[in-house]
């Protein structure tokens, strides 16, 4: 744990956090800044709708799901801060947790069947397929998908041609959803483990009602790119065989689903 010069942060955010050292959360592919202390975590990012619905979603999900708890929330000059209780345990895509993937594909579903006994007659955020496709075509208009990100065969040779293409193909073939309460972003770095069981979640800025096949597809693609060595560098298995995760979560695989929600995925 670091110590450094004093955040650029607001005032009543500080008071709380005072001079404790800290240390940068640099795992995932937010690009929001994470700030870690002892038993606090700050999240930094623009002032959006994604940064927004962590905050609802953190404060309706309370006693619902383990998820961290607002300390404090602020947004000024464009950006976000989130001051939120720290999950104990280890990610997921802990190397330990990597080393035993059957231990890790029966917590991953345990996770999902915690997210989908939540009820979602009030949940506050919809993230069913047709807003979700609204919030892509808006993204692909004002050029915020990039193709340089994207999952190696989703453009080029064999693949789309652009942002615009996939967006076309993804609303011609738009399966039917099975709702349910989605985390929205259900990768290994967002799930936490301690002593044999699921003990949190965090990044909840897209979750709300979803599909039932948003968080498995999201779940599969980081099982078989943590296990691949995509992010650690370290191989685990080069071709991560899925059917046990199907098999945890009791139901036969949808791989067309798997396919459409990875494919959305790309817009975001």
């Amino acid at each position: 744990m670091k110590r450094r010069t004093a955040l650029e942060i607001p005032y009543s955010i500080r008071n709380i956090i005072g001079d404790r050292p800290y240390s940068v959360d640099c795992v995932g592919m937010s690009d929001a800044q994470v700030i870690c202390f002892e038993d606090m975590v700050l999240k930094i990012g623009p002032e959006r709708e994604e940064s927004v619905n962590e905050f609802r979603m953190m404060e309706w999900l309370a006693g619902r799901l383990p998820v961290p708890e607002v300390l404090s929330y602020v947004c000024q000059d464009g950006r976000c801060y989130l001051l939120m209780s720290r999950i104990d345990g280890v990610m997921a895509c802990d190397g330990q947790m990597l080393e035993q993937p059957k231990r890790l594909v029966k917590l991953l579903a345990e996770g999902l069947r915690m997210l989908w006994t939540v009820d979602i007659s009030h949940c506050p955020s919809d993230n069913r397929l047709d807003r979700k496709l609204k919030c892509a075509e808006a993204r692909v208009l004002n050029g915020l998908c990039s193709i340089e990100d994207a999952e190696p065969d989703t453009y080029g040779p064999g693949g789309f041609e652009s942002p615009k293409q996939l967006l076309r193909w993804l609303k011609e073939h738009k399966p039917v959803e099975d709702p349910v309460f989605s985390h929205g972003d259900y990768c290994l770095p967002n799930v936490f483990f301690k002593d044999g069981k699921v003990n949190g979640f965090i990044d909840l800025g897209r979750s709300g009602i979803g599909g039932r096949y948003q968080d498995i597809a999201l779940c599969c693609r980081s099982l078989q790119h943590n296990t691949a060595g995509c992010y650690g560098g370290k191989v685990y298995d080069e071709a991560f065989d899925l059917s046990a995760f199907f098999e945890e979560l009791q139901m036969k695989p949808d791989y067309d689903k798997v396919k459409y929600y990875i494919l959305l995925d790309e817009l975001f």
